[in-house]
């Protein structure tokens, strides 16, 4: 049986390339996301990847959908979480219920996802957990107070997970993307930029699956991704 990738947030940038990346590198990929056509075409398109449609903020439904992937394709070797949750809005403007909205995504997910796969990674004594983040994981612009709360929360999530699991043989990095993202609706929003304005979802991918096969000899933790022309 191919190894199991599992990958939160498949949309039509990052997460799809993701799941094609991994099935490219020989992995059965598990796509979680609520976008039930678009899991439905990835999933034609890619026979070794099956759709989990879930609502990663339903506890219950995350659990449930969990369970399933483990019964139909046993213990993960990989999870991404890649599924986020944002609002730019200032600290007066933000809806308190939006901040708990993307707290339930960014962290409590991650949370839950950890919760699962950590024991059978460990039980196995390999496997890798990886989070997609961003520069509002380190700041707090005026704008962001709806968002970069959660996403800083969310990279110390990740560093006491990595630093509780990686002596016990389970990697787990975050990866910050410094960058506009490559798609319809960025290239909308900045429709004056050049290509080079932007990042590849498929670069994303590959740097991913490449933390996710780091020697464990030189684990990275913490890493960055932005373009060339990026400033920074």
């Amino acid at each position: 049986m191919k190894p199991l990738a599992v990958v939160t947030g498949v949309g039509p940038g990052t997460g799809s390339s993701l799941v094609r990346r991994f099935v490219a590198g020989g992995y059965q990929v598990a796509m979680i996301a609520r976008d039930v056509a678009r899991l439905d075409g990835l999933a034609a398109e890619l026979p070794e990847a099956f759709a989990v449609p879930c609502d990663v903020t339903d506890t219950a439904a995350l659990h449930a959908a969990l369970d399933a992937i483990k019964q139909r394709a046993g213990a993960p070797e990989v999870v991404v979480h890649n599924a986020v949750g944002g609002a730019f809005a200032d600290f007066m403007e933000v809806a308190p219920k939006t901040l708990q909205l993307n707290f339930d995504v960014n962290v409590m997910a991650l949370l839950h996802l950890a919760r699962w796969a950590a024991p059978l990674m460990v039980e196995r004594g390999n496997g890798a957990i990886i989070v997609t983040g961003n520069t509002s994981a380190q700041r707090g612009r005026a704008k962001f107070a709806g968002f970069a709360p959660t996403k800083a929360a969310q990279r110390i999530l990740a560093e006491s997970i990595a630093r509780d699991l990686g002596p016990k043989g389970v990697h787990v990095a975050y990866l910050i993307i410094d960058a506009v993202i490559d798609v319809p609706w960025a290239r909308a929003l900045y429709s004056t930029a050049e290509d080079d304005f932007f990042i590849k979802p498929s670069a994303i991918a590959d740097e991913v699956y490449h933390l996710a096969h780091q020697d464990r000899s030189a684990w990275s933790f913490l890493a960055e991704v932005r373009p060339y022309r990026e400033n920074w």
